[in-house]
């Protein structure tokens, strides 16, 4: 007992100077704290968001089973009234924070902004694109079922691929991102990144029947233009090859950055297509591990020189 009192009186010194020291690097360090009465969009509430609208794109499969015609309309006004509620408040919350980050004013009382307003409309878009979003994901998983021989029917497939998970929060998020949403885009699409291993901008615009087989390690930058039927392998990259920028060295954002990749494009393991500029030609073929800055005409396939392989007895 004697020898644990000088630690506890050590906490009981340091604590307070320690709590001292972390609010003081609040002031210090402003700008990776958040500390008012306007909250933030929650991440845990936009995970939970997600999960639920993935009940509306894939009802039976997720988290309500037994459903049938005779239940399912109930179902699912029950679930987008829900939703519908939720996503304007964390809506909100964004565009408020957004117009806060631009030094205006926004929780005061009185505020001209109507964010409620704006929010609503935004989801009552967002939910009339979902029957057209489930249409884009039936190809999705239809073209992931037909280029994959293990796949044993579409229930797997939307059961078991990361590609498709990918895809599904990529589809949601895109739309959100076309209505101008901050924030919760990207927290949806980092989220499905963490679970997936796969990198998907919000931005990036992706045709019908679209395949990531594996997918781990895939990259794909925001202003990236997919046409229809392409598959991409696990490692793809299509990224930016530089970032423009002004008279001041900053960054000019907004720019086409990323490639455009033709309909019926095979990219496969570990290829890396850079740069605005950079289209693939309709019906290419990209080998594995090729580094592409430069266009491609249709019907193209790209590959490199086999490396030459040296065998040697063991010792």
């Amino acid at each position: 007992m004697s020898t644990s009192m000088p630690v506890q009186i050590l906490l009981k010194d340091k604590l307070p100077e320690i709590t001292d020291m972390i609010v003081q690097s609040y002031q210090d360090l402003g700008t990776i704290n958040h500390l008012g009465y306007c909250p933030l969009p929650s991440m845990n509430e936009v995970i939970e968001i997600v999960e639920d609208l993935k009940e509306l794109l894939y009802p039976g499969y997720k988290k309500r089973q037994n459903l049938h015609l005779g239940n399912i309309e109930y179902h699912v006004g029950d679930l987008v009234d829900s939703l519908c509620e939720r996503m304007i408040i964390q809506i909100c919350r964004a565009l408020r924070h957004l117009d806060m980050k631009e030094g205006i004013n926004v929780c005061n009382d009185g505020h001209e902004h109507d964010y409620e307003n704006l929010a609503t409309r935004i989801v009552i878009d967002f939910f009339e694109t979902i029957p057209a979003i489930r249409k884009l994901l039936a190809t999705d998983v239809q073209a992931a079922f037909d280029g994959d021989p293990a796949a044993k029917g579409t229930d797997e497939i939307i059961f078991c691929y990361p590609g498709l998970e990918a895809v599904t929060v990529h589809r949601l998020a895109h739309e959100l991102y076309k209505a101008d949403v901050p924030y919760i885009p990207r927290m949806m699409a980092e989220w499905s990144h963490a679970r997936t291993g796969i990198d998907i901008h919000p931005g990036a615009q992706i045709g019908p029947s679209y395949c990531i087989d594996h997918g781990t390690g895939v990259v794909i930058g925001e202003t990236c233009i997919i046409h229809g039927n392409v598959k991409v392998y696990q490692g793809v990259t299509l990224g930016a090859l530089s970032f423009p920028k002004d008279e001041n060295g900053a960054i000019i954002r907004g720019a086409k950055r990323h490639p455009t990749i033709g309909e019926g494009t095979v990219i496969y393991a570990n290829a890396t297509i850079l740069g605005g500029d950079t289209h693939i030609g309709a019906y290419s073929v990209i080998g594995a591990s090729v580094s592409l800055s430069k266009s491609v005409p249709a019907s193209t396939v790209v590959t490199i020189d086999k490396p030459s392989l040296r065998f040697r007895e063991a010792s």
